[in-house]
């Protein structure tokens, strides 16, 4: 991505989330210090805000929940035939290279609430190679609609996924958000575990 100031990251990544771009930097162009020079320009003020959804347990969650830690939020759902999982297991693999103090919690926000019921959402993000620190989300549909709004992005419900009876297209950027719970940097589909845990780790 170009050197851009702040205020219009958010169309940035909305466009990207739409157009399925990818970074200007290409992939493996990095700093000395190991992090792809993007990692630092990503971080804005646009990004993320309140909002009230319902863990896989049960148990109704905020914003408020993740401040003090660091969130990697990431919109998918159960059903999803090959961006979520390899996002997924890819982002485990990153971990397991990235320090224990600066592994941020996932946030897997499912957008298909008819079908990703508590106990769906439970047995997806106990899925093999998944992040180990993974909460499952989802809600009402307003209550979706109100945190893509938030995360600059959309979902739509597809009716000609064929024997999945539906799919859902989705965002496929994973945002990281600092312990204020504001955008400090995102990763696009297509990023390698070595890059994301580089950027990680690099990060205060």
């Amino acid at each position: 991505m170009p050197n851009t100031m702040p205020g219009t990251i958010a169309s940035l990544i909305f466009a990207f989330a739409l157009a399925a771009c990818s970074p200007a930097a290409a992939p493996g162009t990095q700093t000395a210090g190991g992090a792809n020079p993007n990692c630092f320009r990503r971080s804005s003020e646009a990004i993320g805000g309140p909002f009230q959804l319902t863990a896989s347990d049960g148990k109704a969650m905020t914003e408020a929940d993740f401040k003090g830690r660091k969130a990697l939020v990431f919109f998918g759902y159960t059903y999803c035939p090959d961006v979520c999982p390899v996002t997924l297991f890819n982002l485990g693999k990153a971990m397991d290279s990235v320090p224990a103090d600066k592994r941020p919690v996932t946030l897997f926000v499912s957008v298909d609430p008819e079908r990703d019921t508590p106990e769906k959402l439970t047995q997806y993000i106990a899925s093999n190679g998944f992040p180990k620190d993974i909460i499952g989300l989802t809600g009402t549909p307003a209550q979706l609609t109100g945190i893509t709004q938030a995360f600059k992005t959309q979902y739509g419900r597809d009716e000609t996924g064929g024997a999945s009876g539906y799919l859902v297209s989705h965002s496929s950027i994973l945002y990281l958000m600092d312990k204020n719970w504001k955008l400090q940097t995102f990763f696009m589909e297509g990023e390698s575990p070595a890059e994301i845990a580089s950027c990680l780790s690099a990060l205060d």
